[in-house]
């Protein structure tokens, strides 16, 4: 059996402010069964709920930033809840709050006490990753010390296979190597020569140091287009009991829109049977 396909809306997030619901509606025509949003763009949670039923689409999850949860999580995460989403996710940590650094004690905190907030009100938190989770602290990767410290029930993985990768580790095995944790999964593609992840950052808006005019390159690619072993990762999404897959492209590649780029992605899996 295979399992549904999403769509994180950031994919798209252009067409998303300058179409909210028609974006969301061309999604379900491309044949996507949710969305997992990334900001709501000043529109309301009830009138979302709404839309969704009506156009058959799950508002399955959602990406919403560290520091807004933290400071009022149950505010923040009561519009999800009467979205209807199952999840909500730590989508990214800003450098200040990453391992190796004074303040990554408080960071596994702060996200315990959103996790707590989110379970009173029937959400199920995620943690997505990136690629500096992969430091390793006293021999074990900061992302293991995340989910080794808090409590299963209350956070879980939305393992970003790229970035794993990218981390130089190999994405089906990491989520095998969370079975039972791992509900959703961002299925993410790219091409990649040379080792430095300088311009990978930079296409995603966040200026790095390790950037260069080398010969190293990057492009993120629909999924099934670029490096990654994707029958690999969906066989171990399956045998992990995921629930749920989610396509995201951060930015598409050369000579491609962002629709098209989903749309790719979805006519790929769609040719797997997914």
């Amino acid at each position: 059996m295979k399992l549904p396909v999403a769509v994180q809306l950031y994919s798209v997030r252009d067409e998303m402010e300058q179409d909210f619901y028609g974006t969301i509606k061309k999604m379900k025509e491309l044949g996507y069964d949710g969305i997992e949003f990334a900001g709501l763009f000043g529109q309301s949670p009830e009138k979302i709920r709404d839309f969704c039923k009506e156009t058959g689409i799950t508002p399955i999850s959602a990406h919403v930033p560290y520091y807004d949860m933290l400071a009022d999580p149950e505010k923040v995460l009561a519009d999800y809840a009467c979205i209807g989403c199952k999840y909500v996710a730590v989508p990214y940590l800003t450098e200040e709050c990453r391992p190796g650094t004074d303040g990554f004690a408080a960071t596994i905190e702060g996200i315990r006490k959103i996790a707590e907030a989110a379970e009173k009100l029937g959400i199920q938190l995620l943690y997505h990753n990136h690629d500096f989770e992969f430091v390793k602290i006293d021999g074990e990767y900061a992302l293991d010390i995340i989910y080794s410290t808090i409590p299963e029930n209350l956070l879980k993985t939305e393992i970003d296979t790229c970035w794993v990768n990218v981390a130089g580790v190999n994405p089906a095995e990491y989520i095998l190597r969370y079975s039972g944790r791992s509900p959703v999964v961002h299925l993410k593609d790219f091409v990649k020569t040379g080792n430095k992840v300088g311009t990978l950052y930079k296409l995603i808006g966040i200026e790095s140091e390790d950037d260069d005019k080398g010969e190293d390159s990057f492009s993120f690619m629909p999924v099934g287009h670029g490096m990654q072993d994707m029958p690999a990762i969906l066989d171990a999404c399956l045998k992990a009991d995921s629930k749920w897959v989610i396509v995201e492209q951060d930015e598409p590649a050369k000579g491609a829109g962002r629709v098209e780029s989903v749309k790719s992605s979805r006519e790929y899996l769609a040719s797997l049977g997914w």
